[in-house]
């Protein structure tokens, strides 16, 4: 075919444009016929194929007119004499600018190919900070060229589909996107592992007719549920998972593909909020939900804005049915993501009401979120492990106790959470708690969860936290603390490759950075206590010494205040007057079993979350503890009390099993 007609067939797509874009377009595609020429591509095929094709899913993508131009022209400053200056001159600015930051950095000849492929990325990282389009005509040029990645060697696919799998498909996958995303996972696995990719594909094509047989009698049972209640303009639509998605069940739950039930997935798209929940009641009725798997995505939409409800239930012939219920607006979004903005200002009418504030406050929180992308590369040496582990990786949505809200990559620990929220919080963590429930610093959070940190004075880092991190940021800060306060003699620590362990030759130069970390219980202190023979007298515990269950308590009497319960070997009492007449004997008031224990440890900076789990699973209560290091690691005391013989029994056993346990003995 000429170049002519290649250019003229793809011009046929653009009907939907305006006469004045339309012209613009064409313009671009001639003018990038005529510089790539006779450039030929590695399957021998006219070059200019690949531009126009690019320009082809910006326009199903419904980007505008500039986009598409620049989609055409991203190869021109590349790979012929045209610039930049010819382009502004030409097409106008912002078409310029996008090419700029599609445009690979070749500058680095003296360098290695991975260092200039890295700093492209990372300068496209910076364009799409300033033009979310940027992005957009990578993504579109990525999968042309997944495309018609057959033609490269087989050393040179691999490279290429393992660089789309760690960036451009998350990336898609952060931007909305899905069917890119699902097509570049799709590609770079049939790259990476062609036989995987063939045996998963073939075996769905055989169940192609058993398949659309199941789907066609849940889209019936849906309609006819729907509309028993009114509900009648509802779109079904049925389909078999891709490839990828179900290599990624097959590899994590360890099971033969025959085995994997839930491959299946169906869509219903309606035109409201509450109709989606009626649906889904409907639902609930027509099959049995499977327990755990119901998500709500509308009332906690996803970091890319995606909004839907999930469930899995029951369905016909006991196969297990992926549903999803959202309505048209998010369907939309669910499918274009990111460029559903331009989508809407493309379309007539978008400009207006529900269209208009629902596509802003979108648009608005992913611009927020690639700028804050762009601002912390430029900070990080080592942007791509960044890049690749923290930025595009999925994350999740979790709480302060004051309702804020702050996006961590999956995986991310208290740590981690402690560290986002402030440095100085970070540097004094203590302990953590996840929706009341005191959890390990290391473990790492869930979705939706509200997280509450512990801090004191007196705690600092230690080389263990440089492990119990995930994110980069969270990671630096640590090794900074940790470089500036430790002594002299002691090496300066760097930061660790995730798979690497940070050497500690030996215990004794840990700096005592848990040195006298205390676990003090939150909220009023609710003990009794007798004073005299007497129960039923009015008291208050002194702020002084905290005196807690199990401690040899004394009782001051005040004038103003009544009996105030002292800690016997509280040093404020020996400066108080009258102090021998006032001192009163007193005894704890409690059916519980209170016992103290000394114990020795390893180094541990989550030792009281895990004491602290091993007493509440005997239903007991940790009620205080101290601890210091020593030579052996961390020596300390903690009480516990507990309702029954047995149970202080049971939870002592719990504690003496926990790994970093050395000793446990009563006191």
């Amino acid at each position: 075919m000429l170049h002519e007609e290649l250019v003229e067939k793809f011009l046929q797509k653009a009907f939907l444009y305006s006469q004045e874009d339309q012209a613009k377009i064409r313009a671009a595609a001639e003018f990038a016929d005529e510089l790539h020429g006779e450039q030929k591509r590695k399957s021998g095929e006219p070059y200019i194929i690949h531009p126009l094709a690019v320009g082809e899913i910006l326009i199903q993508l419904g980007m505008d007119r500039d986009t598409i131009c620049a989609g055409l022209l991203h190869d021109t400053v590349e790979d012929t004499q045209c610039t930049l200056d010819d382009l502004e001159r030409l097409f106008g600015h912002e078409v310029a600018v996008m090419v700029d930051g599609v445009t690979k950095i070749s500058k680095l000849k003296s360098e290695s190919k991975s260092l200039q492929e890295a700093e492209t990325i990372r300068k496209m990282f910076f364009a799409m900070g300033k033009d979310m389009r940027v992005i957009i005509i990578k993504l579109s040029d990525k999968v042309h060229n997944m495309r018609t990645l057959q033609y490269m060697n087989p050393v040179r696919q691999k490279e290429i589909a393992q660089d789309c799998l760690d960036i451009f498909a998350p990336l898609a996958g952060n931007l909305g996107i899905s069917w890119l995303k699902t097509e570049l996972e799709d590609l770079s696995l049939k790259a990476l592992k062609p036989d995987t990719y063939n045996y998963i594909n073939d075996f769905l094509l055989q169940r192609r007719g058993e398949y659309n047989a199941f789907i066609k009698t849940v889209q019936k049972a849906i309609l006819e549920a729907c509309s028993k209640v009114g509900i009648t303009d509802v779109q079904i639509k049925g389909r078999v998972k891709h490839v990828y998605s179900i290599y990624l069940k097959i590899k994590k739950r360890k099971k033969e593909i025959d085995e994997i039930f839930d491959v299946l997935g169906i869509r219903v798209i309606c035109n409201s909020v509450t109709e989606c929940y009626t649906i889904l009641g409907i639902i609930h009725q027509t099959w049995h939900p499977i327990e755990g798997r119901f998500k709500d995505y509308i009332a906690m939409p996803k970091a890319n804005n995606y909004q839907s409800l999930h469930t899995t239930v029951l369905g016909p012939n006991s196969k297990h049915l992926e549903i999803q219920i959202r309505t048209k607006d998010m369907d939309k979004t669910a499918e274009e993501g990111i460029a559903a903005h331009w989508a809407y200002k493309a379309s007539s009418g978008s400009e207006t009401g529900a269209w208009k504030n629902y596509d802003a406050v979108n648009y608005n929180k992913i611009i927020a979120k690639i700028k804050n992308w762009s601002h912390e590369i430029e900070q990080n040496e080592d942007y791509m492990d960044e890049i690749k582990n923290e930025l595009l990786k999925d994350s999740i949505v979790v709480f302060t106790p004051q309702g804020r809200v702050i996006e961590l990559p999956v995986g991310a620990t208290a740590l981690d959470f402690a560290f986002k929220i402030h440095s100085e919080v970070g540097v004094h963590c203590t302990g953590a708690k996840a929706d009341g429930n005191i959890i390990p610093i290391s473990k790492p959070l869930e979705n939706t969860q509200t997280i509450e940190i512990l801090t004191s004075p007196n705690a600092h880092p230690n080389e263990a936290w440089v492990n119990a991190v995930m994110t980069s940021s969270a990671r630096k800060k640590i090794l900074a603390w940790l470089n500036k306060n430790q002594s002299a003699n002691v090496p300066q620590i760097s930061e660790k490759k995730k798979d690497e362990r940070p050497q500690v030759e030996t215990p004794k130069p840990i700096i005592p950075i848990m040195q006298g970390i205390k676990f003090i219980p939150t909220g009023r202190n609710t003990s009794s206590v007798i004073i005299g023979k007497d129960k039923h007298i009015l008291f208050d515990f002194a702020k002084c010494c905290n005196p807690v269950h199990g401690d040899d308590i004394v009782a001051y009497i005040t004038r103003g205040r009544g009996y105030v319960i002292h800690k016997k070997d509280c040093p404020n009492l020996r400066h108080m007057p009258e102090v021998e007449q006032r001192l009163v004997p007193v005894e704890w008031d409690s059916s519980e079993l209170v016992r103290r224990f000394k114990v020795t440890a390893k180094m541990n900076a989550e030792l009281f979350g895990e004491i602290d789990g091993a007493v509440k699973k005997h239903d007991g209560r940790l009620i205080s503890g101290a601890l210091d290091v020593s030579r052996e690691g961390l020596t300390g005391t903690f009480t516990i009390s507990a309702t029954t013989e047995d149970a202080l029994k049971k939870m002592v056993t719990s504690i003496r099993q926990l790994p970093s346990i050395i000793r446990i003995q009563g006191v």
